[in-house]
């Protein structure tokens, strides 16, 4: 099958079966399409479509997004994750906001923070309509499927001819929509399990099907075992139901976000309690939160705060006292939220 007669059958799909109805999809605005770039890093379509109406709302332009103060932007991103995507898109915005108006090649593109050839690769095709090739996981995932590539496509040499491969075969007329059609088949038809092979219209060139080889590529590196850490979690509960909350730092995990004083080590943990002569109301509650390298069991204990306390441990452990609802406004991670429904259970 010729790299032409690839792109034409994946575009006849398109036509019919292709993802045409995203809010994202707008001729005429790269800046919706790189917040939806971003977001869908590492992040399913379904999952960002409850967020990306709501951003955009909030942040309508480049330059809303750009001018905005970080602790402005953090709460339209809580519960996404990967928080450090969220700060190299405000800080992209900020740039390009400056300079008045987007990069018009792939070099400007990848010189904001954040942008990777391949993402630059999307701004250039669905959001200027101009040429520009992607590599995302999708793509890796049908091309090696269809022509049987059984290399580690995480080392160099080999992600490097996919590249090639890649190039090769995207066609510069109706650009903007193999580039969407090839994403599409990816997350619909050519999934990572169970792939609908019967529904594809590669199916009869495809040498993993003809080898019945579909599920076992791309190839996969055999998944280490996730570490699992611990960490004690202070609830202070005033009587009018407000919790001390802090804001974490603007880098690291959940950079800026509000979550409950959290102390990793147990001797801290117990010398913060004698300090500050907390006394517990018997209640604690434990959650576990999957990051990509670790596993956090957070054990939260539950203290009771009398109302002449709580300007004294604010002044000596910094935060502000707020309801968890005034918390979730502010912009808390998804931990937090797990830790708020298993209190109010």
């Amino acid at each position: 099958m010729s790299p032409f007669s690839f792109s034409d059958a994946l575009l006849t799909w398109f036509d019919q079966h292709g993802r045409h109805d995203l809010p994202w999809q707008v001729a005429d605005d790269p800046y919706k399409v790189w917040v939806s770039e971003i977001m869908l890093q590492q992040t399913q379509v379904k999952t960002v479509l409850q967020y990306f109406d709501r951003f955009i709302e909030r942040f309508q332009t480049v330059d809303d997004l750009g001018q905005a103060a970080w602790d402005d932007v953090a709460p339209y991103w809580a519960g996404l994750g990967y928080y450090a995507r969220a700060r190299n898109l405000h800080k992209a915005a900020g740039i390009v906001s400056q300079k008045g108006h987007f990069p018009n090649s792939l070099e400007e593109w990848v010189e904001l923070p954040g942008i990777g050839p391949s993402t630059g690769g999307a701004l250039m095709s669905l959001g200027l309509r101009q040429y520009g090739v992607i590599m995302d996981g999708n793509v890796k995932r049908v091309l090696a499927r269809f022509f049987a590539i059984e290399d580690d496509l995480s080392k160099p040499v080999h992600e490097r001819a996919m590249w090639q491969l890649t190039e090769q075969l995207c066609p510069t007329e109706r650009n903007h929509d193999y580039t969407q059609a090839i994403m599409d088949l990816g997350a619909t038809v050519c999934t990572p399990k169970k792939p609908l092979c019967l529904y594809c219209p590669m199916q009869a060139h495809c040498k993993a099907h003809q080898q019945g080889l579909e599920t076992e590529l791309p190839f996969k590196k055999p998944k280490k075992a996730v570490p699992i850490k611990s960490a004690q979690v202070l609830l202070l509960k005033s009587a009018d139901g407000q919790w001390l909350w802090q804001q974490r730092p603007h880098s690291g995990l959940w950079g800026g976000l509000w979550t409950l004083p959290i102390i990793e080590a147990s001797a801290e943990f117990d010398q913060t309690i004698q300090q500050f002569k907390l006394i517990s109301n018997k209640q604690s509650v434990q959650i576990s939160h999957s990051f990509t390298h670790f596993t956090w069991l957070l054990n939260a204990s539950i203290f009771d705060v009398d109302t002449d306390q709580m300007e004294y441990l604010q002044s000596e452990l910094g935060g502000q006292w707020l309801s968890p609802e005034q918390a979730t406004a502010q912009g808390i991670p998804t931990a937090m939220k797990k830790l708020i429904s298993a209190v109010n259970l």
